[in-house]
């Protein structure tokens, strides 16, 4: 029987307890400061959403792993955006909420996709639109303005300016390399080779390849520092370890 912890991604143990500090800090800033600049707007009207539940979800993304192709601005913006449209467009068309709730987000997905600002809370948006009731239906289109656009570009400014004090780059940047890094390295890849890669795996991966490439180049880099620093004539220790092991 498997261990639990097998089921587990490696990569959570790999994440710090400052960055889990770090990000929690950041949503909870994030939808405290979104949540006020929309009181503000809404006022006492008491027909304006002052927070839509998915931006909870975008908050996970934007403060907990503000590198993702997921989480970038346009992602947000248009993603939370276009997936209000087309809520509001099925909800009107067809009577069955389960229906509805199936197309708008399945619908929503391919808006996305075709405008590539997929964003995973864009399918809660357009779910939210469909099982809102009689005050989204009454709202509309504008309802993908106000709440649903003004909650996505606020907590957009918020996560700009949290992750950039706390050294983190919002929009995300890969990592730059010096060209002397990496001899030859960069040469010996084209950036259409790391596209086709990315193209032929066969379903999506949560990576850029500007962030391929980056990696690339420390995996090499760090190859090249090993041979280095290897004795002339000699084995590196990993090398002598796997020689022993066969």
């Amino acid at each position: 029987m498997n261990h639990p912890v097998q089921f587990i991604p490696s990569t959570f143990g790999r994440i710090i307890a400052a960055d889990w500090l770090r990000s929690a800090v950041g949503a909870a800033f994030g939808i405290v400061a979104t949540g006020a600049v929309a009181a503000l707007f809404a006022g006492s009207s008491a027909s304006v959403f002052v927070l839509v539940a998915p931006i909870g979800a975008s908050a996970v993304l934007l403060f907990a792993v503000p590198a993702s192709p997921l989480a970038q601005p346009w992602a947000i913006l248009g993603g939370n955006f276009v997936s209000a449209l087309v809520g509001i467009t099925v909800l009107q068309a067809i009577a069955s909420p389960v229906l509805a709730a199936g197309l708008a987000v399945g619908a929503a997905i391919a808006a996305m996709s075709l405008l590539r600002c997929l964003h995973p809370p864009g399918g809660a948006v357009a779910l939210t639109v469909v099982l809102g009731g009689s005050e989204v239906a009454q709202l509309g289109y504008l309802f993908a303005l106000v709440p649903v656009f003004l909650n996505s570009a606020l907590l957009a400014g918020a996560a700009l300016v949290y992750n950039r004090l706390t050294g983190r780059s919002y929009p995300h940047r890969a990592h730059e390399h010096l060209e002397g890094d990496v001899p030859h390295a960069r040469h010996a890849l084209a950036d259409e080779d790391f596209d086709a890669v990315l193209t032929g795996y066969g379903e999506a991966l949560d990576i850029t390849r500007k962030d391929l490439e980056s990696l690339y180049l420390e995996l090499v880099a760090r190859k090249e520092e090993k041979r280095r620093q290897r004795p002339p004539g000699g084995m590196s220790p990993s090398s002598r370890l796997e020689r022993r092991d066969a």
